[in-house]
């Protein structure tokens, strides 16, 4: 069982051009997402490396997504 105040850190990983102005559009409607995910901006989320992805969970990271 997990303790009540767990907080988790989610990393997301948008395309500039798709998710992240998708994202930036929320917040200038001041609709609200979760506090606890990071956004990392990427040119192309079709050239991702996986060793981001691993490098996220290697520094703590509860979960990782990319958006795009």
């Amino acid at each position: 069982m997990e303790p009540l105040n767990f907080v988790p850190k989610i990393v997301a990983f948008c395309c500039q051009y798709c998710a992240y102005n998708a994202a930036d559009l929320a917040g200038s409607m001041r609709l609200q997402y979760s506090p606890y995910v990071r956004v990392i901006r990427l040119l192309c989320t079709g050239k991702i490396d996986s060793i981001y992805l691993l490098k996220a969970f290697e520094e703590g990271a509860d979960a990782v997504f990319v958006a795009g």
